[in-house]
């Protein structure tokens, strides 16, 4: 019997090439979505999972009281020593201090490399919380100048050569001896360093990171884990650690709140620097799903709209003895082959699509079919579900064809389900397809908004390049301006916009107590304001110094102190970080966006403190780009041999800020994508299935005068109808999804009309090209021939 199903199914497949093309390509692409979707969400919800006691381990956070509260995932320096001395509730504490993009150098027989990678500083005890494995050498990092590297920095530094006892040289302040060589990180957990170098060093490399008094600040380098006792919950902890600060800052407004974040939480809570919310997975999972949905309609509907070409054969079979059971059964082979044909090609789609998903997101996901269980689980589950998605209503409506009226030919298209269902199909499947082109295009515009809006600085042709040492920045600016192609150099603490800040407290003259905002420092020297195009709305801009001697001020900070305008603050005393900074404000530059549009403008001060200068931020002309920054390069590392030249482009520098948006952008694009493909495989079975009943009703037009166009009209009110009809549902769905999406950022485009109609008229004309084709076939028919085929 199965083997009858078998040939039955691939009669039809074979004899209705078009159909099955629509139907296998249709469940492919929806499947290759979820196949995909599927690999993603397990990906995230796998992370930290290896890690034993992972339940009883927190990282320390803090809540900043001021003006507001503001969040991070780090802690004051000395947290983690006076937590592990004072307290008795952690059974293992460990510190860890993160410095991005260390300069390594390897001297490997007489032959300097240079690398440029994650550095760690880590208690011994961070060992002991988290299960990063030795696998050669040490199983302890206790002693001061020793090191732990990954194999596979193992293999990157010294190629097949033993590594242990090997030296590396870090950002040219000390040397480390490799004394362990740790199994290779897992993809996934957010602690991705894999060169630890123990905390005992740290003094040496950087003093104020290695102080056991430095409780002022918060650095974003300086974490905190703790292993809790057996028993121990993080409330009791929590309650007690406000006598912590009592004792340690008694006298800062801005006031801490130290909380105990789980380590499962540490990968979706964006308030501490989370990359993947529970709510995206979420919302992926739904939009996997509702493709699939999309998909299994187009099955129905071209299975529904082939059904009375089958009804003889319905009529036959119940003739000779099939039972409704047994007919149903044959329909749901018959689906089952052509599911099992769309999923195979569904794995080979995933599969192909899987690099680029990677390169794309940088992600390290992986489709292992041989040994991943819960993708060999989920693939069949899903072809089951799929079958019976898409082949139980047809298979229902087929083998309950009276054979009396099926023999006879008194079947109409009622019995094929009818029109009303498949116009409420088409409206499901064109209603995703809207909902997903309206939230591209806001998203779209959003982030045009944000990189190529006015965010009231000059980004374009600026090349940012680090100061390699301050004992020569000066003579190597005076070499660097004279690279044909540089057109301005300015010295800074950083750009006007950047995720590196230094924020700190400050008394304004006449008061005697900090204001309860932080304020951001910019170093920066007289050519800054120049550079950059920022515009002076009171005052002047800064002298010519090395020193802290002037102020510049932002118009944020002018109403932060309720001053009445920016003139009043002129010639006023700004005393900053606990007096170290002390100068008159001589200017007040007009407002931009020094972080991004999720955040508010933050209250700034610039001030010519060339110890906290950074990096040069080279105006050069775009023509013979290339010869410039290679110029550059020379100029630059003949001064510093020993350091590994980069740079940046701010423009690019300020879109990275939004790497989120983009990821979601791709998928949106990719999703959106699909579902119009999709939708429009259903318009086209649709459209066969009208043309295919109308058939006579064309000819007979025909013979009576109707035109073409007339005709074509029956087609085109038909799915103009279901195309407005899905708008009007898609439209407040989509401006509610997107509205709630654009209250993360402080700064959010208007959700205009224009948007809503620029999708409906993109709907409008992918359904018009769909449709065009097979309308047109049907109107241009001979009606003679139209007239025999019945």
């Amino acid at each position: 019997m199965l083997i009858n199903h078998l040939k039955i199914a691939f009669r039809n497949i074979t004899r209705n090439p078009s159909y099955a093309f629509i139907n296998i390509g249709g469940l492919a692409l929806g499947m290759s979505c979820v196949i995909i979707l599927f690999a993603l969400v397990k990906h995230h919800l796998n992370f930290e999972n290896f890690h034993s006691d992972g339940d009883r381990v927190y990282r320390v956070v803090t809540e900043q009281h001021r003006d507001e509260v503001t969040y991070t995932a780090h802690v004051p320096n000395p947290f983690g020593k006076v937590f592990r001395d004072d307290y008795t509730f952690g059974e293992k504490v460990a510190r860890q201090v993160i410095f991005d993009h260390t300069l390594v150098a390897v001297d490997e027989q007489g032959e300097a490399k240079k690398f440029k990678d994650d550095l760690a500083f880590a208690e011994e005890e961070f060992f002991d919380i988290f299960n990063f494995p030795v696998l050669h050498g040490a199983t302890r990092l206790h002693e001061p100048n020793t090191a732990f590297i990954t194999e596979r920095l193992a293999r990157k530094y010294f190629g097949d050569d033993n590594p242990l006892s090997k030296t590396l040289r870090l950002n040219n302040l000390i040397d480390v001896k490799i004394v362990g060589i740790l199994k290779d990180i897992p993809e996934n957990t957010d602690l991705q360093v894999e060169l630890f170098v123990a905390y005992g060093s740290l003094k040496r490399y950087d003093e104020w990171m290695a102080s056991d008094d430095s409780w002022g600040g918060i650095s974003s380098s300086m974490s905190c884990f703790v292993r809790l006792r057996p028993g121990v919950a993080p409330a009791q902890v929590e309650a007690a650690l406000p006598a912590l600060v009592k004792k340690y800052r008694p006298t800062h407004k801005n006031v801490h709140v130290y909380r105990l974040q789980p380590l499962h939480d540490m990968h979706y809570n964006a308030r501490f620097g989370g990359p993947m919310e529970k709510r995206d997975l979420w919302v992926l999972s739904f939009v996997g799903f509702f493709l699939l949905v999309t998909a299994c309609v187009n099955f129905v509907n071209l299975a529904t709209a082939q059904a009375l070409n089958r009804a003889h054969e319905v009529g036959v079979r119940k003739v000779l003895g099939s039972m409704r059971a047994q007919l149903f059964w044959q329909f749901m082979t018959e689906t089952s082959c052509v599911v099992v044909l769309a999923m195979v090609i569904a794995i080979s789609l995933a599969a192909a699509m899987l690099p680029t998903i990677n390169l794309s997101f940088g992600s390290r996901m992986a489709l292992d079919f041989g040994t991943d269980g819960g993708l060999q689980l989920f693939v069949p589950v899903l072809a089951v579900l799929v079958t019976f998605i898409a082949g139980a209503y047809p298979g229902l409506l087929l083998s309950g064809y009276r054979p009396a009226m099926a023999l006879k030919g008194k079947l109409s298209s009622l019995h094929a389900g009818g029109f009303n269902l498949r116009r409420s199909l088409i409206v499901m499947q064109f209603t995703i397809s809207q909902v997903l082109v309206i939230g591209l295009i806001v998203v779209v515009y959003q982030m045009r908004y944000a990189t190529k809006g006015d965010i009231g600085f000059a980004k374009d042709a600026i090349v940012m390049v680090p100061i390699g040492s301050q004992d020569t920045r000066n003579t190597l600016r005076n070499e660097l301006a004279r690279v044909p192609g540089v057109e301005q150099i300015s010295q800074c603490y950083d750009a006007p916009a950047s995720d590196m800040s230094w924020r700190t407290t400050m008394v304004y003259e006449g008061r005697t107590e900090p204001e309860d905002f932080a304020i951001t420092f910019r170093g920066a020297d007289d050519q800054y304001v120049n550079l950059f195009n920022l515009t002076l709305v009171a005052g002047r801009n800064l002298e010519p110094s090395d020193t802290v001697r002037e102020f510049l001020v932002n118009e944020t900070l002018v109403q932060k102190l309720n001053l009445s305008s920016p003139e009043a603050i002129l010639g006023t005393v700004i005393s900053a970080d606990g007096g170290d900074y002390k100068a008159r404000v001589v200017g007040v530059v007009k407002d931009f966006h020094d972080r991004t549009f999720h955040e508010d403008v933050s209250p700034m001060f610039f001030s010519t403190a060339g110890d906290m200068f950074n990096f040069y931020a080279l105006k050069v002309k775009i023509a013979d780009l290339g010869r410039t920054i290679a110029a550059i390069d020379k100029v630059w590392s003949a001064q510093y041999p020993n350091q590994i030249f980069e740079y940046q482009f701010l423009d690019e520098k300020i879109a990275g800020f939004y790497q989120t948006e983009e990821t979601l952008l791709k998928l949106i694009q990719v999703f959106a994508g699909i579902a119009i493909a999709i939708g429009c495989m259903g318009l086209y079975g649709l459209v066969s299935f009208m043309a295919n009943q109308k058939t006579k009703e064309i000819g007979i037009r025909k013979v009576l005068g109707g035109t073409v166009t007339h005709i074509l009209w029956i087609f085109g009110r038909e799915f103009s109808a279901l195309v407005v009809f899905s708008f009007v549902i898609a439209g407040p769905i989509a401006w509610w999804l997107m509205h709630a999406w654009l209250q993360d950022f402080k700064y959010a485009v208007a959700l205009e009309p224009w948007i809503f109609m620029l999708a409906f008229a993109v709907t409008v004309v992918i359904a018009l090209l769909t449709v065009g084709y097979q309308s047109m076939k049907a109107a241009a028919m001979n009606p003679a021939t139209s007239l025999k085929t019945e």
